[in-house]
Order: structure tokens, then sequence, then C-alpha cells
């Protein structure tokens, strides 16, 4: 279902919270480099190329499991991940991670072992138990919802730790290897866990797959979802234990601090790149992948280069790219269309004057003094020369010199925007005095402003509406498209076609 994100809340959403984008990548960024983790494999030092090659060639088992494992938590990450970040569920996330380590500590005490499926179930029964506590303090109180996540996530991290360092002072907790499931440790992945995680994958795949419909609706507006008939609660808590699994089976690989930047950053990466959830869901998933390779990749190229925080850096940079190149977001991308559209302006201001000029000689001759140009731009004639210079450089003016007097000539495409503009700016003086009662020499600015956004379909409705008029408020023409069609008569002028008269002249 391809429905525009948010119904116009998501967009604005997005913009609204960058600089918290920041802060909490600066955080994973923070994370990631303190984080005390293994990297993959215990392998002697080589040359970069030969540990490269040794990498890419899949020749060790360590590193073709971790890879597998990487690959498919960085599906399900990047597709349940986009999710909560348009829920704006992004610290439930985190708190759910964090709730599950008490669930680490009993899996493994109940069962004596590092046993991957009794450390699942200790974790998934405390995740869910996590998740009832955040909507039992919701419901029953009038605390928010930011501040219970932030009760659970605390508390239940408190406990996890305590039976964490329980475990340790055990005669075998030293080599109990519980400690990864903090920051991860991906070299340890067994084949079990493995497909642990890539059961969770395709069970995520499937079920978005099959109900991709319900848990858009559920997503950004669970009324009309209701509305339908869609049972939005049971797919709310379907989620929420797809995503119970996924942070389960992602702590050995990542560990409960950073799996939620895994949740958020390439979903958040992908959230600037695209206005459609389907794609939104494909690019997060993608961006999931190439953040666990690359991790993977770059551990098992250095010593003791940690797994789980190198899979958080490269998500980061992956978000700080879109966060600055985005084509619609991307700071670098909004600069230049800033800068296009002050260049334009600037332009069609130039242009406009130019026009002002010619009509204040009553349309005689062809060219403009430079002279005057700048005493009507209020200018000096050197900042005039190179605005007349930058319009030449689009090929809608020419600036020559005859008897020792700078002139400038309007090129065709050049009188017909100036016209358009004069019109833009003049149609809507009028609309303010007629319809909205403005007094004549109080439209002078607001015309000015949207004379450079006024496209060609409004302002010929402004011109219906107005009954065709030939002149604005204070009782100058006004060019209409007619006009525009019938005003350019091409007079040779040494070769060049650059002579035009208005209309009735």
């Amino acid at each position: 279902m391809n429905r525009r994100f948010g119904y116009g809340t998501v967009l604005s959403w997005a913009r609204a919270n960058a600089s918290r984008w920041g802060l909490v990548v600066s955080f994973f960024l923070v994370c990631a480099f303190s984080a005390d983790a293994a990297r993959i494999g215990e392998l002697e030092d080589t040359q970069f190329w030969e540990q490269a090659w040794r990498f890419v060639s899949l020749r060790d088992d360590v590193v073709r499991t971790a890879l597998l494992g990487a690959v498919f938590l960085g599906i399900s990450c990047g597709l349940l991940g986009s999710f909560i970040v348009v829920r704006k569920l992004s610290l439930f996330g985190d708190t759910l991670s964090h709730a599950v380590l008490p669930g680490v500590a009993i899996g493994y005490l109940v069962a004596g072992q590092k046993d991957p499926l009794a450390i699942f179930v200790g974790a998934t029964v405390a995740g869910v138990l996590g998740t009832v506590m955040v909507n039992l303090i919701k419901k029953t109180t009038h605390i928010k919802e930011d501040s219970s996540l932030g009760m659970v996530l605390a508390g239940f991290y408190g406990v996890g730790i305590v039976l964490m360092n329980r475990i340790q002072k055990l005669p075998t907790g030293t080599q109990s290897g519980i400690d990864k499931f903090l920051f991860g440790q991906a070299a340890a992945l067994s084949p079990t866990e493995v497909w642990m995680i890539a059961g969770v994958a395709i069970a995520a795949v499937l079920l978005v797959w099959g109900f991709y419909r319900q848990f858009l609706l559920g997503s950004f507006d669970v009324g009309f979802a209701r509305a339908l008939g869609l049972p939005a609660g049971v797919f709310h808590y379907v989620l929420m234990m797809l995503l119970a699994f996924t942070v389960v089976v992602s702590l050995q690989a990542v560990g409960a601090v950073l799996v939620s930047a895994m949740l958020v950053i390439p979903a958040a990466s992908a959230y600037l790149l695209t206005d459609r959830m389907h794609r939104m869901l494909i690019l997060a998933s993608a961006f999931g992948v190439i953040s666990g390779v690359l991790g993977a990749f770059f551990s098992f190229l250095g010593n003791s280069l940690p797994t789980g925080p190198l899979m958080v850096l490269a998500a980061s940079t992956v978000f700080t790219l879109s966060f600055l190149f985005s084509p619609r977001h991307g700071l670098v991308s909004r600069w230049r269309k800033h800068r296009s559209r002050e260049k334009r302006i600037q332009n069609e201001n130039t242009l406009k004057a130019i026009y002002q000029v010619r009509e204040a000689s009553e349309f005689a001759g062809e060219g403009v003094k430079l002279s005057d140009l700048a005493s009507r731009m209020r200018e000096s004639e050197e900042e005039t020369r190179a605005r007349v210079e930058q319009l030449g450089a689009i090929g809608m003016c020419d600036l020559k010199e005859i008897e020792d007097e700078w002139f400038a000539f309007l090129n065709p495409d050049g009188w017909l925007r100036a016209c358009a503009v004069v019109r833009n700016h003049r149609l809507w003086e009028l609309y303010l005095t007629n319809q909205a009662e403005y007094e004549p020499d109080h439209v002078h600015d607001d015309a000015e402003v949207i004379e450079h956004v006024l496209g060609e379909e409004t302002v010929r409705q402004l011109e219906r509406l107005l009954d065709y008029p030939a002149e604005d408020p204070h009782g100058k023409l006004i060019p209409s498209l007619a006009d525009l069609q019938r005003s350019l008569t091409r007079e040779p002028r040494e070769g060049r076609s650059s002579g035009y008269r208005m209309p009735n002249q």
C-alpha cells in the first residue's frame, strides 16, 4: 500500500527531531569507542590485504558464522527498527534491550552453563515482563511513557548487572562468556544462535510481507485502522514480540548496550532518504546488512577490534552520509537548494529592475544603462555589473559597451522571465487590494516575496478571479499571458535577436 508517510505528520516530525538524532548518534559513538568487546577470532598478525582476502574468501568457520549472523541481524533490525522509528518508539527499543539482561543471567543460572535456548527463553520472558510493566505504569498512573520507559530500563538493567556480578563470582564465572552479552562478541556466535537469528529474521520478513497493510495503518493512524475493523492492538503486540525476539537473539552479536543502535540508526538513515514506507523497509534492511558486514570485516582486519561497536560505527557512518547528503533533508542538499533559490531570486529581482527601468522610459530603446539600473537597485555599478554578468552566464542578458557607456540587453528568455515576475508581483498586489482589502501602499513588501513562488497555474487562477485585469493598484500595466506571447518582436542587432517591445507601444 503506497501511502504518503504519516498522513502529513511524519516528515515534520523528522525535521523537528533532527537535533535529537544527532544526540542519539553521538551517544552510540561514545558507547562504541568505550565498549570492551572482542574481535572476530584471535588470529595472528598479518598484512592488510592478506586479512582482507581471508575474510572475503570465507575460509574461516568463525568468519562464516559471524557474517551470516550479521546479515540476518541487519535484516531483522532494519525491518523492525523502521516501525519503531515511525511509531516514535526508539526509546522502547533501548528499554527492551536493557530489560532482557536479567533474563539472560537467570537463563544462565538455571541451565548452569551458556545454553542458547535457556538464555533465549529467559531473555524473552524478561523482555515481555518489561513491556508489560511499561504499559502498566503508563495506564495506571499519571506518569508519561518516556518516564516509565526510563524507570523500567534502569531498574531491569540494574538487576541484570547485579546478577552478572553474581555469575562472575561463581567458580566457572570467568569462563562463562556471559559478560559478552553486554557488548557483544560475534566471534562467539554458535551455529544454534545463528539459526535463531535467521529464524527471527525470516519470521519478521514473512509477517511484514503478509500483513504490511495492517502494520502500516497501525503505525500511522490507529483510529483509521480500527474503523476499518483491523485488530490494531493485536498487530502492535505482534510487532513488540518480534522486537523482543530480535533484541534477544542480537545480544550475543552486538550486546545489550548497543543492540538498540542497530534498531534505530539504519532505520533513521533510511527515514531521511524516502517518504515511502516500503522503500524505507528495504533501505533500512540494506543499511543494517551493510553495517553488520562492515563491522565484521573491520573487526577481522585488526587486533582486538570489537565487532559489535564497529557495526554501530558503520551504521553511524551511513547515517552521517544520509544526514549530510539526503536529496530532500540532507544538510548539504538543503544548503545547495537554499543557495540556488537565493541565486534565482537575485536574478529575478535584477530582471524585474531592468523591466522597471525600461518601463520608466516608456520602453524607448532596447538596452538599459548600467548606471540607471544601479540607481534603480540602490547599489554600486560594480555590484550591478556582477548581477548582469550572472544573468549573462545563464543566457538571459547581454552586456555591451556603447560610446563609453555600458548597457544591459535582455535576451528572449530574460525578457519573458522579467515580464512574468512583474506580472506575478502586480497580480498579487491587486489581489491583496481587491480581495483582502489591503491598502495599496501596504501590498508591495508582501508581493516582493510571493512573486518568486507563484506558479503559472496559480497566476492564471488569479487572472480569472480578477477578471483579467490590465493595471495594478498603482495604475501600472500588468503583462498578461497573451501580452507575453505577442510581446517579442525580433529585431537583429549585430547578428543577434535582442530587440523587444511591449504591446501597444
